[in-house]
C-alpha cells in the first residue's frame, strides 16, 4: 500500500502530464480575434465554450488577455499580441431628431430605460449622448453649446445672445456672438480688448473704423464675408436695407471670457463724463451735450446708411492700409472627395492675424476626416445640416457630440477628431483657429508619409489597406 506521501508525488506527476498535453484556455476575446481555423476552434471546446461562443462579439470579454510564461506555447496568438484587439461593434447614432422613436440609454447590452421623466427633444437631438459609442471613454468636457440655449439680449433695433466660459468652461480661448440688426439698426460705436472677427450669415452689414493713426475705413460686408478689428480699433455696424430683413452675423473674439456686456461703448462712457469737460474737449458750447443719452443705447433704431461712396469721410492720413473686410462670398472653393473647403487666414486676409477659418461642406456620407489642430484651438459653428464629433484628448479619454445648425462646437488644440456627416442634407460649417494661419494634421496623410513597417508594427494592417492612404490631404473624406 502506497504511503501519503507516495501518493502525493503520484498525482504530482499526473497532473503535470495532463497540463503539458492539453491545449492552453484562451480568453474569450482573444480567441475570437485569433485567425480563424478548426485547431481555434477545437481549443475553445476543450475550454469549455461553443464555436458559436467563441466568435459572438455578443460574449467577447474586452479585458486584456492573459499574458502567458515563455514556456508555454500558444498556437493561436501571434507573438506580436499584447493588448486586445480593438471591437468590431456598430457604434453609429442610434437615431436621428426626425424620427419617430422613444430615445432610451441603451447600447447593445449597456443600459437600461428612463423610468422617470425625460426631455424627449434634447435626447433625439444628443443621441450619442443619452447612448454613446463603446469606443468613447474617460471623460471630456462638454464641447456643445447651442445658441438657442443663450439668454437673447433684446434692443429695439435687433438682438444679441452669447456663448463664452460661464456657459462651454472648455472654450477659455475664444467666445462668440450671434447679432441680428434690423434694417438700418446700429450696433454703436464701440471698442473692446479683443480682436474681433465676423461672418455675416444673411444681409448686408456697413462696417466703419478708424485706427491710432487716424486712417479710416468704410465698407460694407454681404452674406458669407468677413471682417475684422485689432483689439482696441472703435467700429460700428449699421445693417443696410439690401435685404428687407436687415442682416445676422456671427461674432467671434479671441477670449473665451469675453462678454458682449461689457464693450466700451460711446453713449456709456460720454454719459459718465461731466458736461464741462465734453465741451473743453471739443471746443463747443456747454449746451451742444443737453441732448445725449443718458445710457447706453447698445443697439438702436435708424435710417439705412447711403452707398459706401456716399458715405465715406475723407481722412488727411488717408484710408487704413490693409481692408478690413474679406469677400470670402466671391471666393472659389476647393472641391474636395466629398464637399469643398474655403480657407481664409493672414495670407489672404492680412489684416486677421489672431483668426483664421475653413468653411467646410461635407455631402451626405461624407466626413471631415481625422485630424488636429497642432497648437491652436478650433471654436466651430454650424450653418447647415447635422454632425456628429468624437474628441479624443489623450490618456483614453474620448466623447462624442452631435451637432445641429445654430450648435457652437470646440476642439482644444491637438485634440484629435472628425465631423461626419449624420443627415441627408448638406453639413456646412466654420472651423474658426485662433491664429494667423489655418493649420491642421491629416491622419491618413501622416500614416501615408511613414514607412509602411512602422505603420503595420502598430495598427497590424495589410499591405492593400496600408496602399490607399493619401500622401495628400482629403480634408473631406466622400462616402465609400
Amino acid at each position: 500500500m502506497l504511503t501519503f506521501a507516495a501518493r502525493a508525488i503520484a498525482c504530482a506527476v499526473l497532473f503535470a502530464t495532463y497540463a503539458v498535453a492539453a491545449p492552453v484556455c484562451l480568453s474569450p476575446g482573444l480567441v475570437q480575434r485569433a485567425a480563424s481555423s478548426d485547431n481555434h476552434v477545437a481549443e475553445s471546446r476543450a475550454c469549455g465554450a461553443s464555436p458559436s461562443s467563441a466568435v459572438s462579439s455578443e460574449f467577447v470579454s474586452e479585458s486584456p488577455p492573459t499574458l502567458f510564461p515563455s514556456s508555454q506555447v500558444v498556437s493561436a496568438v501571434t507573438a506580436t499580441v499584447t493588448v486586445s484587439f480593438a471591437s468590431d461593434q456598430q457604434n453609429g447614432p442610434l437615431w436621428t431628431e426626425d424620427l419617430d422613436v422613444d430615445p432610451q440609454p441603451i447600447r447593445h447590452r449597456l443600459g437600461a430605460s428612463i423610468l422617470g421623466p425625460q426631455n424627449v427633444p434634447v435626447a433625439l437631438q444628443n443621441p450619442d449622448l443619452i447612448a454613446p459609442p463603446t469606443t468613447d471613454s474617460g471623460n471630456v468636457p462638454n464641447a456643445k453649446w447651442p445658441f438657442a440655449l443663450s439668454h437673447n439680449r433684446l434692443q429695439t433695433g435687433g438682438w444679441a445672445r452669447q456663448q463664452n466660459v460661464d456657459v462651454m468652461p472648455i472654450a477659455k480661448s475664444m467666445a462668440g456672438v450671434n447679432m441680428r440688426l434690423k434694417a438700418g439698426a446700429i450696433r454703436e460705436l464701440h471698442w473692446h480688448k479683443t480682436a474681433e472677427w465676423a461672418y455675416v450669415i444673411k444681409g448686408g452689414v456697413h462696417v466703419t473704423a478708424i485706427n491710432s493713426d487716424g486712417q479710416n475705413f468704410l465698407g460694407t460686408a454681404n452674406t458669407g464675408d468677413l471682417w475684422y478689428f485689432p483689439p482696441g480699433i472703435p467700429h460700428s455696424l449699421q445693417a443696410t436695407n439690401d435685404d428687407p430683413d436687415g442682416a445676422e452675423f456671427l461674432l467671434v473674439f479671441d477670449d473665451g471670457a469675453f462678454s458682449e456686456d461689457s464693450t466700451f461703448l460711446l453713449t456709456d462712457w460720454l454719459a459718465h463724463v461731466p458736461k464741462e469737460v465734453l465741451a473743453k474737449n471739443f471746443k463747443a458750447n456747454l449746451s451742444a451735450f443737453d441732448h445725449i443719452p443718458a445710457e447706453q443705447l447698445y443697439i438702436f433704431p435708424s435710417n439705412p446708411p447711403p452707398a459706401d461712396s456716399e458715405a465715406r469721410v475723407t481722412s488727411p492720413q488717408s484710408q487704413v492700409p490693409s481692408p478690413l473686410i474679406f469677400k470670402m462670398s466671391g471666393m472659389n472653393a476647393t472641391r474636395l472627395d466629398g464637399g469643398h473647403v474655403k480657407v481664409v487666414d493672414s495670407t489672404s486676409f492680412p489684416v486677421s492675424t489672431a483668426i483664421s477659418v475653413a468653411e467646410v461642406t461635407v455631402e451626405p456620407g461624407a466626413m471631415r476626416e481625422l485630424h488636429w489642430h497642432p497648437t491652436q484651438d478650433e471654436w466651430s459653428y454650424f450653418l447647415e445640416g447635422n454632425g456628429r464629433a468624437t474628441l479624443f484628448a489623450s490618456s483614453s479619454n474620448s466623447r462624442t457630440f452631435n451637432y445641429q445648425a445654430g450648435d457652437v462646437g470646440f476642439v482644444p488644440a491637438s485634440f484629435g477628431h472628425y465631423v461626419e456627416n449624420t443627415s441627408n442634407t448638406t453639413l456646412r460649417f466654420l472651423e474658426i483657429i485662433n491664429a494667423d494661419r489655418y493649420q491642421d494634421i491629416s491622419l491618413n496623410q501622416w500614416l501615408a508619409l511613414t514607412p509602411p513597417d512602422l505603420v503595420k508594427a502598430h495598427l497590424n494592417l495589410d499591405d492593400e489597406t496600408i496602399s490607399h492612404f493619401s500622401k495628400t490631404k482629403y480634408v473631406v473624406v466622400g462616402p465609400v
